[in-house]
């Protein structure tokens, strides 16, 4: 049979379930490498090797695609704007598993020294609310939905960041904290999971200046730490996804098109 023929044959793939981050440039930075995306699309995307004596075993995690739509120093005003040219019904949002919305790092700069990028408190949690209600509209229930705090902010390091830029500190950490409340507000209101990243790093008045690179992004360790985070939402939501192709061991090597190409009867 022509390769032609074989492809009119064969039972199509779904496209596969996704994980959409979105958020400010703690988001877009999250495929670096080290970064909580790429850690996250790491374990939802490779087959994992175990070898006891001569026997190997396997845990395959080729479930879903992770999507980065992390948008550097905007706020929660800009992102309720762009939301749905990112996430709509034709873009296939019903196979979306989940959503983190992780905004509130630059709501919470200080309006009088940055007004470009402040956001009112009380607009920050309007604005979660209808980002929410937005996702709802498109078929993604706010179960599937993971709200994300801004994380601590260590201001002598930030402080020294701005400084080199000619700027004067703007942000404060207690300022952040109340940005983190209102989130964690909004999600108990609306009934979505979320992460409180600004009280969980600072739990035990320890030191968090380690998860972060420069006092307000996120360091390797700080990376580390989201995305075990967010793992133990993740693990859970994707536990009962089906791999899209089997893994190789699996695959009849005499008849490698039952395997891989499917019964063309099932179509």
């Amino acid at each position: 049979m022509a390769l032609s023929e074989a492809s009119a044959c064969r039972r199509m793939l779904l496209r596969p379930p996704r994980v959409i981050l979105f958020g400010d440039s703690i988001t877009e930075f999250s495929f670096e490498e080290n970064g909580w995306g790429a850690s996250l699309a790491h374990r939802l995307a490779r087959t994992w090797y175990y070898r006891m004596t001569f026997l190997y075993t396997y845990a395959d995690f080729r479930k879903c695609d992770v999507l980065n739509r992390g948008l550097s120093g905007y706020n929660t005003r800009w992102a309720k704007m762009v939301l749905p040219r990112l996430i709509s019904k034709d873009s296939d949002a019903k196979n979306t598993i989940a959503v983190t919305v992780f905004f509130g790092a630059n709501d919470g700069a200080l309006k009088d020294v940055n007004p470009k990028q402040h956001v009112p408190l009380d607009e920050y949690a309007d604005n979660l609310k209808s980002m929410i209600q937005y996702l709802k509209s498109v078929d993604i229930a706010e179960d599937k939905v993971i709200l994300v705090t801004p994380p601590p902010l260590d201001e002598a390091a930030w402080e020294k960041e701005c400084i080199a830029k000619g700027e004067k500190l703007n942000r404060l950490n207690s300022t952040t904290g109340e940005y983190a409340k209102a989130c964690v507000k909004v999600a108990s209101d609306c009934g979505t999971s979320v992460i409180d990243l600004w009280t969980l790093m600072q739990k035990n008045n320890q030191d968090f200046s380690c998860y972060l690179s420069d006092g307000l992004h996120l360091s390797g360790e700080g990376n580390n730490f989201l995305a075990n985070q967010l793992w133990s939402f993740l693990e859970q939501k994707t536990s009962t996804v089906h791999v899209l192709l089997p893994y190789w061991r699996d695959v009849d090597h005499l008849h490698p098109e039952v395997s891989l190409q499917g019964n063309p009867h099932d179509l």
